[in-house]
């Protein structure tokens, strides 16, 4: 009998030491998705003729916003005894890790209400626009976890599974079966919808002729993505064990929602007639 093909992963997660400091390629993969971002912010303001003070302003508030409310989230929403009793270890734990991608979605929302208000410009304008770097970024921080050796799927027999050797949930729950590597599932998803995106955006000119399709499109795409291949991952925490649907789940169902809400108004709503984008100074 020929035996299942499966890729034996064993990465080593830590990109380099300092003394007791780890740098931790998922750590790496978050701050290239900031900077990425970045750079897609500067290019948005370039086209459209804004200052590049935009740029910058965006960039310290999507940041903050961003990191402050993935801890948040994952302390709340997948720790709260944990944390809870002792609230000081939200910020002095940081280094044991736990970020979660929907508190970071209601941070980020948070953050670009406070920047749009600072800059004067319309809140739909900054969830338009940051929804294209977010498509890439989601991708990025997903191979972090790939790196990490965490959030995989359930067993499989499929050539291309996984077996994660240096997670001790796979070792104790599910050697020597391969799993499915749900990590790469989500990362090309994100892939998918950032093409989408970036077509609706500068071939289509969608940020400006309907504004809010690109977000409400974004948030289909991310969060119909984490719904569905959450029913192939394995649980992220003890309580949801036996759950019908999992916390990740229920947090992706107001996005989904929110996101259809977005784009039957956008199609509703009359065009805007455009001009050529503007060419910012430089």
């Amino acid at each position: 009998m020929i035996p299942f093909l499966s890729v034996v992963w064993n990465f080593d997660p830590v990109f380099f030491s300092i003394g007791s400091l780890d740098i931790r390629y998922y750590g790496l993969m978050w701050a290239l998705a900031i900077l990425v971002g970045a750079q897609f912010f500067n290019n948005f303001c370039k086209r459209e003729g804004l200052p590049a003070s935009v740029a910058e302003s965006v960039f310290l508030y999507g940041t903050l916003a961003t990191i402050l409310g993935a801890r948040l989230g994952h302390c709340l929403f997948y720790a709260p005894m944990e944390y809870l009793p002792r609230p000081w270890t939200i910020i002095t734990g940081f280094r044991d890790g736990g970020l979660a991608s929907h508190g970071a979605a209601i941070g980020l929302l948070i953050g670009l209400w406070l920047f749009s208000r600072k800059n004067k410009l319309p809140y739909i304008w900054s969830l338009d626009r940051i929804m294209i770097p977010v498509g890439i970024g989601g991708a990025i921080v997903r191979l972090g976890n790939l790196f990490n050796s965490e959030i995989f799927g359930t067993a499989t027999s499929l050539p291309w599974g996984f077996e994660f050797v240096r997670s001790h949930k796979w070792v104790y729950e599910y050697a020597p079966a391969a799993v499915h590597p749900t990590q790469i599932y989500e990362a090309l998803c994100y892939l998918l919808t950032f093409g989408v995106l970036c077509w609706l955006y500068y071939a289509k000119d969608m940020g400006r002729r309907r504004p809010g399709l690109i977000f409400g499109v974004g948030l289909l795409g991310v969060f119909l993505t984490r719904f569905f291949l959450e029913f192939i991952k394995t649980e992220q925490e003890a309580f949801e064990v036996g759950w019908s649907l999992d916390m990740g789940q229920w947090l992706s169902i107001p996005f989904v929602v929110l996101g259809i809400w977005i784009i039957v108004r956008a199609c509703r709503t009359d065009e805007v007639e455009t001009s050529a984008p503007k060419k910012g100074k430089r």
